[in-house]
């Protein structure tokens, strides 16, 4: 059977599937067909900016589309397994934003889902996309690193809790704060350069302590004061390897903190590596810093060598929609395939786990 020409696509959620539009947008082999929103006007005014030739309210109604061959699903996270699961079962590829979805255990449903169905599933974490992750990850994978054997990684902010109220800090609709919104980032990225080593224990903890009195927040989503916030607002934790490695990460939306710091730092026994961004004005300026540093020791002298890499205003979100496409038109194995979004999930669920008992928690 030859091969097809174009995948064509749609959409479901018009705030970060932005991205995805664009993406699709920028590939000569993609076609955007169709895009979903339950927000009516939303979904005009993003359908009009990309020239989307057909909207829908309800994506069961588009995905019964049979010029559909693939879908971004990018809403909030407890809708992530319901639709990339029809999706799925209607014989379309998957592109579905991080995390995988709110547990394990969904999560476990939707690759059976895939295998089931033969199709391509790819979770979107675009920091694996980045220009600079790809450059430190070929220095990894060429050994300049040596043995991997400790990291740490983080995201934090000082001001930065998304849409107080809505389904964001709302455990039933995001499965959790932070942990799983942004430190799912970058300890995937963090795992990955390090060759993705089996997880087997962690130790949690999390806190909330400016959620519930609302302060701190930041200016992403839309705020709703009739609902609630029952997750946490910061979370740190060590994660253990079968190789011995070691990981310790932590994430915010709120700390007292001098600003924004997105960061993953490499151990090894030949040279080690931090891939870092910082943000000008904690959540005002978005103008911000990309670095890449290499550590290591030459002639019994310590040297540090920074690394000049082409910067991606959008921090690989584009590369990874493109990197989908080719895969679904291929058949090739995705950089980043849903199985590595379920094995970074049951790190999550395991501590979260290990927060609520205080104790060890092994990961399955």
């Amino acid at each position: 059977m030859a091969k097809a020409s174009k995948l064509r696509v749609g959409v479901i959620g018009t705030g970060i599937g932005t991205y995805h539009l664009r993406g699709y947008q920028s590939h000569p082999r993609a076609e955007i067909v169709a895009l979903c929103d339950v927000n009516e006007q939303a979904l005009q005014q993003v359908g009009a900016e990309f020239c989307v030739p057909q909207l829908f309210a309800d994506y069961k109604k588009m995905l019964a589309l049979d010029e559909l061959d693939a879908v971004s699903v990018c809403t909030p996270n407890y809708l992530h397994a319901p639709m990339a699961i029809a999706a799925l079962q209607a014989g379309k590829h998957v592109l579905v934003e991080k995390p995988l979805s709110t547990d394990a255990k969904s999560g476990q449903k939707m690759i059976e889902a895939a295998q089931a169905a033969g199709k391509t599933f790819m979770v979107q974490f675009n920091n694996r996309y980045r220009p600079e992750a790809q450059v430190l990850k070929a220095a990894a994978e060429g050994g300049e690193l040596g043995e991997i054997y400790f990291a740490r990684c983080g995201w934090i902010r000082r001001n930065g809790i998304p849409g107080w109220g809505s389904w964001f800090t709302q455990k039933q609709y995001a499965g959790g704060g932070p942990l799983i919104d942004l430190a799912v980032h970058m300890f995937d990225l963090t795992w990955w350069l390090m060759g993705k080593p089996q997880p087997v224990v962690c130790l949690g903890s999390t806190y909330s302590k400016f959620g519930p009195q609302m302060e701190a927040l930041g200016p992403w989503g839309t705020p709703d004061p009739k609902g609630k916030f029952d997750v946490e607002d910061m979370a740190v934790g060590m994660v253990k390897f079968a190789n011995g490695a070691t990981v310790l990460l932590e994430a915010s939306w709120a700390s007292r903190i001098e600003r924004e710091w997105v960061y993953a730092t490499l151990c090894g026994d030949k040279a080690g590596a931090t891939l870092e961004r910082q943000w000008a004005v904690d959540g005002v300026d978005e103008t911000s810093i990309d670095k890449l540093r290499l550590f290591k020791q030459e002639h019994g002298a310590p040297v540090d060598a920074d690394l000049k890499v082409q910067p991606d205003p959008w921090m690989g979100r584009l590369a990874a929609v493109r990197h989908f496409v080719d895969c679904a038109l291929s058949g090739k194995e995705p950089i980043s395939p849903a199985t590595d979004g379920l094995a970074i999930m049951k790190v999550l669920d395991a501590l979260y786990k290990s927060a609520r008992t205080g104790k060890a928690v092994a990961i399955a």
